[in-house]
């Protein structure tokens, strides 16, 4: 059961999970993330330490400081849990006022982002041995690992938990931390931001789980999205295949790796919302059920480049010298479309955009665009539904289409429009794939 920074955010909520995981009688363990607000603070810190800022992340700390002071204080009510969390606070809030008084590098700043889910599990913990709820708490740098390549090494993950939990064969609630990890170094590390929801599935998928749960602040995956567009509704299944491409196109409820894991030894995942824990939500499994089109995502922030040559059509390896560019700057390309003449492709990371460029140049005439979108319309084998790409295509008459991607996934089509279009294109489609 995991438990996202909303659902942890507050104290009643808080109490609210306490409530959630105490329901029955099932052996659980619980993933909670970092409150509300806090990984975004301590980020903050950390770039105010990294500009030599020593001051500005001094009053970050302080705010910080402030907010945990006021939180324990309403979560819990004896004396000594609240001497108990004042200790937790202390301690955490002292580590980072010591990294002030000394040189600020990555392994720091990691180390740094690891205060957040450490503070948030310590003192749930806190509030469960108060009530009188037997749990262990079981830390999440004890087990979760990645390798040299940043990827979770899932079987010495399963071989450390399991043992672990034989220690406690009588105890059925455990609560770790989301996102946090060693990496090849043995050094403090993270699964990156929504990291949480891929440290649930990674756990699901070492201890063979019956189900992973991720509980968030919103009744299951929409079928397009709510703040943008009225009219949605959650969808009520998903086969993991759909789901992923829901998640890496711009489904924000859902962390694009935290997938995988759980399609690895077929675990269903189903996600959940705290405020309305009675509401079905949707349950992703294996299964694919229907024909056509179930949801709507959106990714911003993309880049389209366009490479053009008249020497492609003769010369074999061509893609491959492209996409070696890529490779070799660490950069993962969203859509690819080809010509006789001209590859583009997107991405959505600009950090070595200049020297991409420079080096395509080598090969061929190269054109930029930024502040693109990508939409992607997802459903089981949209591909084979007829008339269901016409029809997408009829909801997109108005607006000028930069690149279609269709027939690389039975799931997907996805079309790239200046993000200036994104917010209409998603309200159009809505209307003539789900309004009729």
């Amino acid at each position: 059961m995991k438990f996202g920074g909303t659902s942890v955010g507050r104290p009643e909520r808080m109490h609210q999970v306490k409530d959630l995981i105490t329901r029955d009688q099932e052996r659980k363990i619980v993933v909670l993330s970092a409150l509300s607000g806090t990984t975004n603070a301590l980020v903050g810190i950390g770039e105010a330490l990294a500009d030599a800022n020593k001051d500005l992340a001094k009053e970050r700390i302080d705010l910080l400081h402030k907010h945990y002071l006021t939180f324990y204080k309403e979560l819990l009510t004896s004396e000594a849990a609240r001497s108990k969390a004042e200790k937790i606070i202390k301690e955490h809030f002292e580590f980072l006022n010591i990294i002030l008084r000394i040189s600020f590098n990555e392994a720091i700043n990691r180390d740094i982002l690891a205060q957040g889910e450490l503070l948030s599990t310590k003192l749930f913990y806190t509030l469960l041995q108060e009530l009188g709820i037997d749990a262990v708490f079981l830390p999440a740098l004890d087990f979760m690992s990645i390798d040299e390549n940043h990827e979770p090494e899932l079987s010495k993950i399963s071989e450390k938990i399991n043992a672990i939990l034989k220690n406690y064969p009588e105890e059925s609630i455990f609560v770790t931390q989301g996102y946090i990890c060693k990496n090849h170094r043995n050094e403090v590390d993270n699964l990156k931001r929504g990291g949480s929801d891929y440290s649930a599935s990674l756990i699901g998928a070492a201890i063979h789980a019956e189900v992973v749960e991720i509980w968030t602040d919103i009744d299951g995956m929409h079928n397009n999205d709510p703040r943008i567009v009225d009219k949605t509704r959650p969808i009520a299944q998903l086969s993991f295949d759909e789901a992923a491409e829901l998640a890496y196109f711009g489904a924000k409820i859902l962390h694009p790796a935290s997938i995988w894991p759980a399609q690895q030894y077929n675990i269903a995942v189903k996600l959940l919302n705290t405020m309305e824990p009675d509401a079905p939500g949707t349950t992703i499994t294996g299964t694919e059920r229907g024909l056509g089109v179930k949801a709507l995502a959106a990714k911003d922030g993309i880049t389209a480049i366009k490479i053009k040559s008249s020497r492609m059509l003769l010369a074999y390896g061509f893609l491959r010298k492209v996409f070696e560019v890529f490779e070799k700057y660490k950069t993962s390309i969203d859509m690819i479309t080809t010509s006789e003449v001209a590859v583009s492709v997107t991405i959505d990371d600009i950090t070595y955009l200049q020297e991409i460029v420079k080096e395509l140049e080598g090969y061929g005439t190269v054109e930029v665009d930024k502040n693109q979108a990508i939409i992607s319309v997802v459903g089981n084998r949209i591909a084979e539904s007829e008339g269901t790409v016409a029809n997408i295509m009829n909801c997109l008459t108005a607006y000028p289409l930069r690149m279609v991607s269709y027939g690389g996934s039975r799931h997907n089509v996805s079309i790239l429009v200046d993000s200036k279009f994104k917010n209409e294109a998603l309200n159009s489609l809505n209307v003539g794939l789900f309004e009729w």
